[in-house]
């Protein structure tokens, strides 16, 4: 019988990048860098055979989808961020059966969930490819992308893919890592102030909300969470509308959760973004 056997919410502040280049922002993201290192450690320790990224980049317009190609191998620019990440080299085996597992019970139970294992050219995206970059250094483990940013899809239906990947992963052999890879508030800076909004929160009303979230998360409250998260994403602009959050806590038990949530990198803004790294025990 396989196991989730460790839970995450990670960011994936393109930011890191800069912070390990010379020059005046150098270090600025190390916190951000530790956390996903220490993440990776835990995997490790754990014997983690592979890993499953709910990716808040992965824009999808109908249904949800999943990448489980075999093989994951590419040279990576961000078009949203190319002097930040470009031509990032990355090479990581896929889970083939794990995804097609989770495509094939979110289906049969209401939710349309298309796996794509046989399409080389559908390369992962940067919500998968930062934390990975620092968490699976050495390529070790599976992985498996989801969709994380679902156009129109209701909180209802990432529920439902969610608990598909816990039902999959339990079915399988398999000690699997489940990120939801996203920001917590999401409202960038208005393009005059961006640069020098690199450290600073857009809206002080976005992180006493998000600030509020995490305890809640500390404290375990996830059931009056989940009653908020619809408007937390609204009006905060949770990235991906935060299905990546929803996916997570259905993974972990919906409001049947009752782990304290550990934070491992402390809340810090992002260019106007709200951004941490938590860890869900399980």
């Amino acid at each position: 019988m396989g196991e989730v056997v460790l839970a995450a919410k990670v960011t994936h502040v393109p930011s890191m990048f800069i912070s390990e280049m010379p020059g005046e922002h150098e270090g600025c993201r190390q916190p951000a860098i530790d956390g996903l290192r220490e993440i990776g450690r835990r995997a490790k320790a754990a014997a983690a055979d592979s890993v499953v990224v709910f990716d808040t980049h992965w824009l999808v317009n109908a249904g949800y989808h999943i990448n489980c190609n075999s093989q994951h191998r590419g040279s990576y620019t961000s078009s949203e961020f190319p002097h930040f990440i470009r031509n990032l080299e990355y090479d990581y085996t896929g889970d083939t059966v794990l995804g097609q597992a989770i495509a094939d019970i979110a289906t049969a139970n209401g939710v349309l969930t298309r796996a794509h294992s046989d399409v080389p050219s559908l390369g992962l995206d940067y919500g998968a490819l930062v934390p990975l970059h620092y968490i699976d250094e050495s390529c070790q483990l599976k992985v498996v992308a989801i969709s994380g940013w679902c156009y129109d899809a209701g909180y209802e239906e990432s529920r439902t893919v969610g608990e598909a990947v816990r039902q999959a992963i339990e079915e399988s052999d398999e000690k699997v890592v489940v990120l939801a890879s996203g920001s917590l508030s999401h409202r960038i800076w208005d393009n005059r102030s961006v640069e020098q909004g690199l450290f600073k929160i857009s809206r002080p009303f976005n992180e006493a909300v998000d600030r509020l979230v995490l305890e809640m998360w500390q404290q375990a409250r996830i059931g009056e969470f989940l009653e908020i998260l619809p408007d937390y994403a609204k009006y905060c602009s949770g990235e991906g509308w935060m299905h990546d959050t929803a996916m997570l806590f259905a993974v972990l038990g919906w409001d049947h959760y009752k782990g304290s949530a550990e934070v491992l990198t402390d809340y810090f803004p992002s260019s106007g973004t709200g951004q941490c790294n938590v860890v869900f025990p399980i």
